[in-house]
């Protein structure tokens, strides 16, 4: 966390996935007091101040406090509001601009939008991180536009890591594929988690001792996945002996077409990703 040592940090927006990102940098040694958040909710920002983090109201019309203020003294900015509503967000403070790095976390919104609403400003990295970013677990997708120097690229990946694992795209239209496998994947995940549960309730168990069987059994796995040198698939072939119980299991899944039914599922999240980007293009 070296490159954000003494650095400012302002978030546009201090919802869910900002508190998560304030969390993972805190709890990686960033001081409170060289973070700022502007949200107009009273009450994100009493409980952000409660963490000694700076706040300011961005509808305040005061010299110290609006979203300006937020702008002008950092390093780093964060946008993390709705993509829906950036445009009008960003307009308050576009003017002050500088040298400093924006990160957007908004869903959809491309480089070339989100420069567009800040009146050609161009120091722009987008993310796009997943919900497990909450515990500090989650996993990002980045993509720098050509005008980002080496130093802001580190800067962008170290902010991001704070909360988790971090991968480089080289061309933004990839971060649809990051959305597919990652941005909206841990659904997939508590979706099958849920069906689990459902299954093995049906099968006699209690819904408590099923939660608690499927959800640790997915967190084994996923760490034995991350901490083998095997890949997943052979680690599958591991497990499923001839004529056992998990080959029974496999092969049930091979006859009803899992793994066309994922390919379906990321498929679908790819493409409506796309559009969305379209949508708010336009």
């Amino acid at each position: 966390m070296a490159e954000l040592k003494g650095k400012k940090i302002s978030f546009i927006g201090g919802g869910n996935m900002a508190q998560a990102l304030i969390s993972g940098l805190i709890g990686r040694g960033i001081k409170p007091t060289d973070i700022t958040v502007a949200d107009p909710s009273a009450d994100i920002r009493e409980r952000l101040k409660s963490q000694k983090i700076n706040t300011v109201d961005p509808t305040g019309t005061t010299e110290s406090d609006n979203s300006q203020i937020a702008v002008q003294t950092a390093d780093v900015v964060v946008l993390a509001v709705k993509p829906q509503v950036m445009s009008k967000v960003v307009s308050d403070f576009a003017e002050v601009l500088d040298q400093q790095l924006v990160i957007s976390v908004a869903a959809g919104l491309s480089t070339d939008s989100i420069s567009k609403m800040l009146g050609g400003y161009n120091n722009i990295v987008r993310a796009m991180p997943n919900t497990p970013a909450m515990i500090q677990k989650g996993a990002t997708g980045l993509y720098a536009t050509a005008q980002i120097s080496d130093t802001d690229k580190k800067l962008a990946a170290a902010l991001m890591a704070a909360s988790g694992l971090v991968i480089w795209v080289e061309e933004e239209s990839q971060l649809h594929a990051v959305t597919a496998v990652s941005g909206s994947a841990p659904a997939y995940f508590f979706y099958m988690i849920e069906s689990m549960i459902d299954a093995a309730v049906e099968q006699g168990l209690d819904r408590k001792q099923a939660a608690a069987l499927a959800m640790q059994t997915a967190l084994g796995a996923a760490q034995m996945t991350i901490a083998s040198d095997e890949t997943p698939a052979e680690l599958r072939r591991k497990v499923t002996s001839p004529n056992g119980t998990t080959q029974a299991a496999i092969e049930s899944l091979q006859q009803d077409n899992f793994v066309q039914t994922i390919k379906t599922a990321m498929q679908a999240c790819y493409a409506r990703s796309e559009e969305i980007s379209k949508e708010l293009a336009d």
